[in-house]
């Protein structure tokens, strides 16, 4: 058996003995890695906290605001034995206050504490997600402005199935990516409510503004349920799933581009400086980047499918945020080095217009369009027209070459299609969506650190 520590929270009351070295390594220890994503918003929502609780006298006040001011910007010497950064915390400021440090928990428990400093950090990295998968969908819009007169052929089941341009083959990893940023919206609404003032269940007898201690924390609210806004974890895993959701789209992009970039095909090529050569094989030109892409993207599935397994526990359990922490914010930010990886790829992609055309009238891509001009000129119905042109195909005697893949694309003008006017229609449209989206995140960035120096400056003032 151990001793606890000078100021081991409980000594003297339920706790008399530890803790065990077994639990620091396991457990203490694991959530002291966290310290530097939760460190500056644990200092904010005690910031927010000091100056809402009424009850604390003011001398008391001003000495705790000014030492968790300073605690702000300082490094904590941290002894894994007192616990999680709430510990270690108020340990610290019982050192260099004394008796006013008591009041930092007065009707709040560690774990409100913690959930605010949480969604303080997940808030930044969604808008760096959101800002990444931007700028890959982007990329996308871009080239497939470039490329929007490019016949190739369009792929199913790696077959050449009929013809299409690169930009509208390219247009059609932008969408997603738009409905990626769709999401990460709607989490950030979600993560950017607030616990704070929940007590430890529902409320204290210590008066707490709700409304109030949101504002100050840059929080578009409170979360409404006391209990819900400390245990709820559901928005958690939905991030962590849509981080993934984001980098699969990712991959999925940059899987076609590495089976048209190679030499088999011979499509499009992404730049130099994204592949690495082989050390043993002079001609080769790996997509390095690629790999990179679909590794991550697998290893966010995991990551993602862990978050949700560990909200299988009844409620009011900490295990389910326990290793949560690390993983979202850390799936979060793998997502968003991901997503500017993709938009390099984007950004870098060329294609070999000769070769691509040059693909389109070598293979049978022409032959759906054969067989809906016999069924159009000739009044037969699709099936027997397209019977007629599979016989031709099967006896190597289908002959396309009095149909002009570029005057075939001229027909695509249904909404969403590859001829011009759609195509046009939807860069602008892509383009448009890029622009809003980039303007809401710079207004949440903006409204958040506008929260943050006001927050500071009340307690200055304080």
């Amino acid at each position: 058996m151990t001793d606890p520590p000078e100021g081991y929270l409980g000594a003297g009351a339920r706790i008399s003995r530890g803790p065990a070295p077994e639990l620091v390594e396991a457990g203490y220890e694991l959530e002291l890695a966290d310290t530097p994503l939760l460190a500056r918003g644990l200092g904010l929502a005690d910031l927010a906290h000091v100056l809402a609780l009424d009850a604390i006298p003011d001398g008391e006040r001003r000495a705790l605001l000014d030492a968790l001011v300073a605690l702000l910007d300082d490094e904590i010497e941290i002894d894994s034995r007192y616990g999680d950064l709430v510990n270690v915390r108020e340990r610290a400021l019982e050192q260099r206050i004394g008796s006013a440090a008591g009041w930092l928990n007065a009707g709040r428990t560690r774990r409100e504490a913690g959930r605010i400093a949480f969604r303080i950090a997940l808030r930044a990295r969604v808008l760096d997600l959101a800002d990444a998968v931007l700028r890959f969908a982007a990329g996308l819009v871009e080239a497939a402005a470039r490329e929007r007169d490019t016949p190739m052929p369009d792929y199913t089941y790696l077959q050449a199935a009929q013809p299409t341009t690169a930009g509208h083959w390219l247009l059609s990893f932008a969408y997603p990516a738009l409905r990626d940023a769709g999401r990460l919206r709607g989490d950030l609404g979600w993560v950017n409510r607030s616990p704070a003032g929940s007590g430890g269940v529902n409320g204290s007898r210590f008066a707490l503004d709700r409304e109030r201690l949101a504002a100050l924390l840059g929080f578009d609210g409170p979360v409404t349920h006391t209990r819900d806004a400390l245990w709820q974890t559901d928005g958690f895993a939905e991030l962590t799933a849509h981080a993934a959701l984001a980098a699969v789209g990712a991959s999925r992009f940059g899987e076609d581009v590495e089976v048209f970039s190679a030499d088999e095909f011979g499509l499009m090529a992404i730049g130099d400086e994204l592949c690495r050569a082989s050390a043993l094989m002079p001609q080769k030109r790996n997509p390095y980047a690629l790999v990179v892409l679909r590794g991550g993207a697998g290893t966010l599935i995991g990551r993602a499918t862990g978050v949700l397994a560990t909200q299988r526990t009844p409620s009011g359990r900490t295990d389910n945020l326990l290793y949560a922490y690390g993983e979202v914010a850390g799936s979060v930010d793998l997502a968003a080095r991901l997503l500017r990886l993709a938009a390099a790829v984007a950004e870098s992609l060329t294609i070999d217009a000769a070769r691509a055309l040059e693909q389109v009238r070598s293979a049978a891509v022409m032959a759906t369009d054969a067989a809906e001009a016999l069924s159009l000129e000739r009044g037969i119905d699709y099936r027997s027209a397209y019977r007629a042109i599979g016989e031709a195909v099967a006896a190597g005697t289908f002959d396309a070459s009095d149909l002009d893949p570029v005057a075939a694309l001229a027909t695509r003008t249904v909404v969403g299609g590859a001829a011009a006017a759609p195509m046009d229609a939807m860069v602008a449209e892509c383009r448009a969506a890029v622009s809003e989206a980039r303007g809401w995140i710079g207004e949440r960035r903006a409204s958040i650190a506008a929260a943050e120096e006001a927050l500071i400056a009340e307690t200055a003032a304080g």
